[in-house]
Parts: structure tokens; sequence; C-alpha cells
């Protein structure tokens, strides 16, 4: 019998790739559109998946409207993968970041238990709920919480809040906490994104700097295309539980610009950027590394994508933009 998936943040960067995959999987999939303006399917036309999908409205701000949609399709899994996720602008829309990130996934497991109690509910929770400095670094499953910005307090409270569900309600609820992952659809807000794009901009001549805050900090970066995959495997599990999605190796913002100068030929990088303290966030977490070892073990899964395979793949793509770009 064809399954039905239900997926928040199909705009987004995760979206079209857990969209692909199921689709893939013979999967009907509904995407979650935000209601009013002309909708964005810019991310799924790049994967060429808009066509294969059905696609709804509602915000995950509005109750009413997500209890509609959960109410109408009942699907067999919903993957939640909507938020405002933008760490530096947290600061400035803790309101916001809240309503969406934590008051959302409270909307979305009561319309599961209200009116499709069958339904697996995956929840994509962040690594940066850690903190990270006063963990040496290296996460696991058992790492005690110590969130550093509203955002990662946002995320804590929805992470607790699909734990509590699943132990009160009897329901198929679980949490992937995923590390840093990023692909050629990741925001251009994004510090890896941000590189990608500034480093095919100088080797087309485009621009000569780019500005950022601390490149020492040090994250453990994979891929989309995989973490999604890990999200996947969780819900066929027989029982839910929460995982650490990660590559186990971190590296730092000034490794990822050395392998996106590299990828275009460029060694002597560093006259190209410049250090703006304008960038620097209030609390920086300076160290994220997990250990994947749960989601090896359990659900068989491991990355595929090498770091600097990931950050070819964004220079790469962004070099292609840039020349449809100048084509049009």
């Amino acid at each position: 019998m064809q399954k039905t998936a239900l997926i928040t943040g199909i705009s987004g960067q995760d979206g079209p790739y857990l969209a692909q995959l199921l689709l893939s999987k013979g999967y009907t999939v509904y995407g979650l559109l935000l209601p009013g303006g002309k909708p964005d399917y810019r991310n799924c036309d790049y994967l060429g998946i808009t066509q294969k999908m059905k696609f709804l409205t509602a915000d995950l701000t509005d109750e009413d409207s997500i209890k509609k949609v959960v109410k109408k399709i009942k699907p067999d899994e919903l993957y939640n993968l909507a938020a405002m996720s933008f760490v530096a602008a947290s600061w400035e829309k803790a309101r916001l970041t809240t309503e969406v990130n934590s008051l959302g996934v409270l909307y979305l497991l009561d319309a599961i238990r209200l009116f499709s109690p069958k339904t697996k509910f995956f929840q994509a929770s962040s690594s940066t709920m850690f903190g990270g400095n006063n963990t040496k670094g290296i996460q696991t499953e058992e790492t005690p919480f110590r969130p550093e910005n509203p955002y990662a307090i946002s995320k804590l409270y929805s992470y607790w809040m699909t734990v509590n569900y699943r132990e009160s309600y009897n329901m198929f609820c679980a949490n992937g906490i995923f590390s840093n992952h990023e692909s050629p659809l990741r925001g251009i807000d994004f510090v890896t994104r941000k590189i990608s794009d500034a480093v095919a901009k100088i080797k087309l001549g485009l621009s000569d700097e780019i500005r950022l805050g601390n490149i020492e900090s040090k994250r453990d970066w994979g891929f989309a295309g995989d973490f999604v995959e890990a999200a996947w495997l969780m819900l066929q599990e027989k029982k839910a539980g929460d995982y650490l999605i990660c590559t186990g190796q971190s590296h730092s913002v000034r490794d990822f610009l050395d392998a996106a100068f590299k990828h275009v030929g460029i060694k002597d990088w560093e006259k190209y950027v410049v250090i703006d303290k304008k960038f620097f966030r209030p609390t920086e977490t300076l160290v994220l590394q997990g250990k994947p070892a749960k989601a090896k073990r359990e659900l068989g899964w491991t990355p595929r994508v090498k770091f600097e395979q990931l950050v070819a793949m964004m220079v790469a793509a962004d070099l292609e933009r840039l020349a449809e770009n100048k084509k049009s």
C-alpha cells in the first residue's frame, strides 16, 4: 500500500531532498507551503520534483490551519523540517523564532494526537542545543543540553515536547538531532553558502572580497541529502527514538574557505577575506562535533558525502548559477 508523507519546510533546504527520496520510494508526498503570496518552488524545481508532488498551505503559527491539514490527509509520516533556522537572526526575531520552532511543533503534535494518532512524527532537532563550549566539543545522545542562543532554546523546547508526546500518549515521535548540514540549496544567509557564492564570484571576477566573523569556529558539517535519509530510517523503526545525526568530524570555517578556494584553483585566499566584527554573535559556540555511533548501530546509517566533496558541490553549483544568470 502506497504511503503518504507530509513535509513542512518544503521550500527550504532539507524538504526537497527528503521529498526526492520519498518519491523514489513510491510515496505520495505533500509539501506544506505558507499561505498568501507566491508559492516558492525554487528548490523543488532545482531537484526536478515539483510536478511529482502535491502542495497544501498552512502556517505553523496558526494552530487551526495545522489541524485542518493533518485532519484532511492523515499522513502515514509527518516530517517537521520547517523552522526559523538562521541562528544570527534569532537574536533579533526571538519571538517569531519561538512561535515557529516551539509552538509550531506543539500544534503539529496535538493535531496528530487528535486527528491522526497512527501518524509517525519526525522532528528536526539541532546539535546547537548542546552548546559546545562546556562539552569539549564532542557530543552524543547522552550529552547534557546547554543552548546558547534563542534558536537553540526554541529547538530544545520542541525536542522535549516530542519526547513528552511519545511518552504521554504512546505516539511514534522521533527526534533527529542534526548537526550542521549543507547543500547547494542552502540559503545565502548561512556562512557556508555565503562562502561558496563569494568564492564563485571572486573566481569569475565579479567580487574581490568576502566579509566574515569568527573563521576559527568549528562545526560537524554533512550533506543534507544524507541527513534526510536518516530521518526516513528513523520512521521505519518499530520503536521511536532520538538520534544524533552527524559525520563525526569537525572542520573550521577556515577549513571551509580553504576547500572552497582550492576548488577554483586559488591558493592565497586570505587576501580576499575580511574579518568583520559585526558578524560575531553575542555568544559564540566555538566547537560542535558529534559521535554518530547510535545511528550507525541501530539505523545502519552512515554519511556518504565527505567534507571536501560537499564544499566542491556547493561551489560548483554557484559557479553554474552565476553562469546561467550571465546568459539570461
